[in-house]
């Protein structure tokens, strides 16, 4: 989430891929945005996307219903509890795969951890969008959560007051994070990630993409205001 208004629309987005994959999904906020407020329009409810969970209705295996026989995505099938033939074993530490019967054994376990790891992984996410006016910035602001504000105020004065060139984009998906993501980053010399942390997001890019992010952190209780990025900004290219 971004702003006070896009929490609504995160929260759709965190249905449509809780349901359509079948697996938790974790929707992170701060205290900056829950204290937030802006002017939002109440949406039309009949115009928002539908999110359709499927409920399996009939066997799916001959005649036998298997809980666990998977999609191309690895989600396994919905039954609404009490549908005539689709009752199945709910509970137990873990379960075997495809029938969904209780299961202990340790190669059963492994396979069923990797299993729902490449669930996750094959969660569709947008592409990131990158900000950038002049389409030859060298440095490239990544943020997240509620220092979006922030950035984006920095960028249009530092391009406006001091002619700097830079780019700015916001990541909303962090797992998995979205497919063009590499990409952006290998595209410019410099990458600043202002966090209000103590850079989990820079050590979880440079992990996963082997690139050297540069890390604002700021963890004094107050958010990031967008001097803060500007004086980072300016120390690197003004």
């Amino acid at each position: 989430m971004i702003t006070p208004s896009d929490c609504f629309d995160s929260a759709i987005e965190a249905v449509r891929i809780a349901v359509t994959h079948r697996t938790p999904v974790i929707l992170l906020t701060d205290t900056f945005l829950a204290n937030s407020s802006e002017p939002w329009k109440l949406p039309d409810v009949g115009a928002l996307p539908e999110i359709d969970p499927n409920f399996a209705t009939e066997a799916n295996d001959g005649d036998r219903f298997m809980p666990y026989l998977r999609d191309d995505k690895l989600a396994r099938p919905w039954a609404v509890p009490g549908t005539p033939g689709l009752r199945h074993r709910i509970g137990g530490l873990e379960k075997e795969d495809v029938t969904g019967n209780i299961s202990y054994q340790p190669e059963n376990h492994e396979f069923m951890t990797r299993l729902r790891a490449e669930r996750v992984a094959r969660v569709e996410v947008p592409d990131v969008v990158v900000d950038d006016p002049d389409g030859d910035a060298s440095l490239l602001v990544l943020g997240w959560g509620s220092s979006y504000g922030a950035i984006e105020g920095a960028a249009r004065r530092l391009r406006r007051e001091q002619g700097l060139k830079l780019a700015t984009v916001h990541v909303r998906h962090l797992n998995p994070l979205p497919g063009n993501l590499e990409q952006v980053l290998r595209s410019f010399d410099r990458v600043l990630v202002p966090e209000m942390n103590m850079g989990q997001l820079s050590r979880l890019l440079r992990a996963e993409y082997l690139i050297d992010v540069e890390s604002f952190t700021k963890v004094d209780g107050l958010p990031i205001f967008t001097r803060d990025v500007m004086e980072q900004v300016e120390a690197r290219i003004g």
